[in-house]
């Protein structure tokens, strides 16, 4: 997996040349500022402290809001749920209102990185992928409701969880792509090719993104959703949390993703396999 400087030259072909060997990619030097990113930790890591949360439980249909752990995610073919608790982030959801103005404009900024970044997985993209595109990539997240941000915590580990059961087990994301900033301690995992499972580069600072179904789908296969987890951590780092800050970059629902799916077809399908839906 290639780290790349997103102010080099080549910055836009190394870049996707990683997303269709790995794909992941790892991007240094990038807009979203290391500053914001502590901020919005340690601000969140309060709020999943606080009995505040259980004010903001989930909504089943519109899925914005605070997810406990006992309605956590279980992974695609997996039987133990993950160990943590959420928080999902859309413009017109509920937020709390201390909370509201940092996390939106992370929220607007990293979106706008996002559609620089489509662009560039279109522009090198070999001509018989991008035929595949039913619209530009950029344009499929112009004022997309769908797009989301999640706030993760997982909480220390007291050593009596479930056998079997660990933070994130393996599994693919759903959407377009992801964009996730180093989380502040390590256990984020991807599995190679050949089913090895190697550490993501987590310097405090990176920007790490990943391929999801729906590009994958979208680009007939060319570039790869890859399965990732989140891992146990051992020892002292046991009593630590950690946070994490996805984005999960959505097209709008009536999207065109292929012959089989469109965006809200596809979304269905996998919230149901999930369990939230």
């Amino acid at each position: 997996m290639q780290v790349v400087d997103y102010n080099s030259k080549n910055a836009g072909k190394d870049f996707v040349k990683s997303l269709h060997e790995t794909g992941f990619g790892v991007l240094v030097n990038h807009p979203i500022k290391q500053e914001l990113v502590e901020s919005i930790y340690t601000h969140w890591q309060q709020f999943f402290l606080s009995a505040e949360k259980q004010q903001f439980a989930f909504d089943p249909e519109k899925q914005d809001g605070y997810f406990s752990s006992e309605i956590s995610e279980t992974a695609k073919g997996h039987k133990h749920k993950d160990i943590k608790e959420y928080f999902h982030v859309y413009p017109w959801g509920r937020i709390p209102e201390e909370l509201k103005t940092e996390i939106l404009y992370y929220y607007n900024l990293t979106s706008s990185l996002a559609q620089e970044l489509l662009d560039w997985v279109e522009k090198y993209s070999p001509a018989d992928v991008a035929k595949l595109y039913s619209e530009p990539l950029s344009n499929m997240i112009i004022d997309t409701p769908n797009t989301l941000l999640r706030i993760l915590h997982y909480p220390p580990l007291s050593g009596s969880e479930e056998a079997g059961s660990i933070r994130a087990a393996a599994h693919e994301d759903i959407n377009l792509l992801t964009i996730l900033p180093a989380a502040n301690e390590p256990g984020l995992q991807v599995q190679t090719k050949i089913g090895e499972w190697l550490d993501v580069p987590a310097d405090f600072g990176n920007l790490i993104i990943n391929i999801g179904d729906m590009l994958q789908e979208a680009s007939g296969g060319y570039f790869p959703s890859t399965s990732h987890r989140v891992i146990n951590p051992e020892g002292n780092d046991m009593s630590k949390s950690r946070i994490s800050l996805p984005l999960f970059l959505h097209p709008r629902s009536d999207v065109v993703l292929s012959e089989r799916h469109t965006q809200r077809s596809y979304l269905l399908e996998r919230l149901r396999e999930l369990g939230v839906k």
